[in-house]
């Protein structure tokens, strides 16, 4: 029988204030002592934060779902509002649905009919996407603009969940702009950084999932000890994740190093051995074809 989890998980909450505390030190001190620093760090934060983000949304470090909302109310990436990060994240959850052009809101495949229809400009566009120095460059606006044409279209039909989650949206950016007024880094240069960002996170969602005729061989382990394994707070070791959602990302990898050969043999050896490896072969190289490659489904 599982352990029941703790009321609250004091790693991560530790590490949730000192991202706070950090991104405060980088846009108010740092950038004062010389702003090509506080811009550095604060791309960081912003990307640990959005890490973090993604564990309050699993249910870290409170069990109660409204204190972490609570906790991670700040948006300092300002784009994406959290209920709307959690809902369509959990619905990624569904396994049966990964890399679906339409049930899996994370895909980044297209129907091969609906790319057909693509204009030449756009399916340039998008194989660049597909390179892992496309997703750094343009992956975050093109991902960004297809969210809110279609939650534009759900405002519009009068989803109130929808609506509702971008009102507070509105009050999660204006709190981090105005202390970003307040400190030492201009408003010119926090929107880039918040930007990169997410041009960070792009490296860690570039190729968690392929196509694979079987639900268990769709989801990818990447074997990062490094800098960026911290900033994804090891959710390198995907397939550990998706099948335990609710495990605290400091306990993921000593479950990976004990079931190492059963995980492997479940998403049939979809693993990389580092993101160094992943840059070697995929900078400059799309990693798979934009229209899915089994699709329609069988």
């Amino acid at each position: 029988m599982a352990e029941p989890r703790p009321i609250v998980e004091w790693p991560t909450l530790a590490l949730l204030i000192a991202c706070y505390a950090g991104w405060g030190l980088s846009v108010f001190w740092l950038s004062a002592l010389w702003l090509p620093l506080g811009f550095v760090a604060t791309v960081i934060f912003i990307a640990l934060h959005s890490s973090l983000t993604h564990e309050m949304i699993h249910g870290h470090p409170f069990r109660i779902s409204l204190l972490n909302e609570i906790v991670g109310f700040p948006c300092l990436g300002l784009l994406i509002p959290y209920r709307r990060f959690k809902d369509l994240h959990l619905a990624h959850h569904r396994d049966e649905n990964l890399t679906d052009p339409y049930d899996d809101p994370e895909s980044n495949y297209l129907d091969p009919e609906a790319w057909n229809r693509q204009p030449h400009w756009r399916q340039q566009l998008l194989r660049f996407n597909n390179t892992l120095l496309g997703r750094m460059l343009v992956g975050p606006v093109i991902g960004f603009h297809a969210f809110v044409r279609t939650d534009w279209r759900s405002i519009r039909e009068g989803d109130r969940r929808v609506t509702l989650a971008w009102l507070l949206q509105v009050p999660a950016v204006a709190v981090v702009l105005w202390l970003v007024l307040l400190s030492q880094m201009p408003v010119w240069a926090y929107l880039p950084a918040a930007y990169l960002g997410y041009s960070i996170i792009k490296i860690r969602t570039f190729l968690e999932h392929r196509a694979h005729d079987q639900a268990r061989g769709r989801t990818a382990i990447v074997e990062d000890r490094g800098i960026l394994s911290f900033l994804f707070l090891n959710n390198n070791l995907h397939v550990v994740h998706h099948l335990h959602p609710r495990v605290a990302w400091y306990d993921l990898p000593a479950l990976y190093r004990a079931n190492r050969d059963s995980y492997l043999q479940r998403n049939d050896s979809y693993v990389y051995r580092s993101y160094a490896q992943i840059f070697r072969q995929h900078f400059w190289r799309a990693k798979d074809p934009v229209p899915h490659p089994l699709w329609p489904k069988r």
